[in-house]
């Protein structure tokens, strides 16, 4: 048997076997395919994944391929890898999988137009799926052998009263308020629950999150945790404070962090004009690319009470007792850009509103108010 066993730190099989059974159910001859980077911590926990692929009889196809920042873009092989429509895609990056370049000018079509193949597969319930941009050995090892019992019922729950309401207000002690349509929305649970086609999302897991109702969002928002900019992760030290008007920022202030995200914002909307003028999207779509920039496209509240802050936004929007609301791109695919920002807000409290005016409570000082 042909496999890397040995090569890796002994601590991932655990965790790896974790995600095969409890979050996969990878059964026997199913095509799983793997991309990843060279770097240890990616080609490590790949490599244990690969073994556990074959020990529970399934078929592995395992790729590197350089690392992938922000704007870079997958190779052609990868995305041809992805066309064979294996049963399984699993993401294991250093940074980001990386954007397809024929996606972008051409798009894939479905139920909605798919400016990824990636996306395509997973939305059109092709595959099923994890993908895990910044992992560490550690973290892999520490927040993904979790009871995904409790997490699933805490995140069925969560959706449930989302779907009742029609608004969401959040307010936190770091001077957080603010006021979040949801009609017409849906709320995602990534719960490690891929077990079925169609499903998938981050490893480790934890959050049920939201896109906002476009044009239905007002308020300010204080993020104090950690952040996400074009240089990395950060953990805050100057609360960073945004004005939101009509689901976009019109003012962001704070000390040097809060500088330091307006630049990645600014630079988010300059590459998506610079996307129009190559050629590599429509000119139209470029100008809506950059206006998302300055959008909020993710409310995401976090379940995994193994995860901490550590500045590895991966694990970070996961950590139980916050939630986090992201800059750029939405998941539903109306609000597209060339960033997605995430940034924490601690010990928030969290109000399903119902259309009559009703509240509906979810968390209370970053507690779930429900045992």
């Amino acid at each position: 048997m042909d496999t890397f066993k040995g090569s890796y730190d002994k601590s991932l099989v655990r965790a790896a076997r974790a995600v095969m059974n409890d979050v996969l159910a990878v059964r026997k001859g199913e095509r799983v395919l793997m991309i990843a980077n060279p770097s240890r911590d990616s080609r490590e926990i790949s490599e244990a994944l690969y073994d556990v692929v074959v020990e529970v009889g399934a078929v592995p196809v395992l790729m590197f391929q350089r690392e992938k920042g922000q704007f870079d873009t997958l190779e052609t092989e990868g995305v041809k890898a992805m066309e064979a429509s294996p049963d399984v895609i699993i993401s294991v990056s250093k940074d980001r999988l990386g954007k397809d370049r024929y996606g972008m000018k051409h798009g894939y079509r479905g139920k909605r137009r798919y400016n990824h193949i990636f996306d395509f597969l997973y939305e059109e319930k092709k595959v099923r799926t994890f993908w895990s941009p910044g992992v560490t050995i550690e973290m892999f090892a520490r927040t993904v052998p979790i009871d995904y019992a409790q997490m699933r019922r805490d995140g069925v729950r969560m959706s449930k009263t989302m779907a009742l309401a029609e608004s969401i207000k959040v307010t936190a002690p770091g001077g957080t308020d603010v006021t979040i349509g949801i009609r017409g929305r849906k709320a995602k649970e990534d719960t490690g629950d891929f077990r079925k086609p169609g499903k998938g999302g981050n490893l480790p897991s934890g959050e049920v999150y939201i896109s906002p109702e476009l044009g239905r969002m007002n308020g300010t928002i204080v993020w104090d945790g950690s952040i996400v900019t074009n240089d990395g992760e950060i953990v805050i030290k100057k609360p960073i404070f945004a004005d939101i008007r009509s689901g976009y920022i019109t003012r962001i202030w704070g000390g040097s962090d809060a500088k330091e995200l307006e630049d990645s914002i600014r630079t988010g909307e300059r590459k998506a004009i610079e996307a129009g003028k190559k050629g590599d999207m429509k000119p139209a779509n470029a100008k809506q690319y950059a206006r998302n920039a300055w959008g909020i496209g993710e409310l995401g509240i976090g379940l995994n009470r193994k995860a901490r802050i550590v500045a590895n936004m991966l694990e970070d929007e996961k950590v139980y007792g916050t939630c986090h609301f992201a800059i750029g791109s939405n998941y539903d695919g109306d609000q597209e850009a060339m960033i997605h920002l995430d940034g924490l807000v601690k010990s928030p409290t969290i109000t399903a509103i119902r259309k009559n005016g009703g509240e509906l409570p979810i968390m209370v000082d970053g507690r779930l108010c429900w045992k």
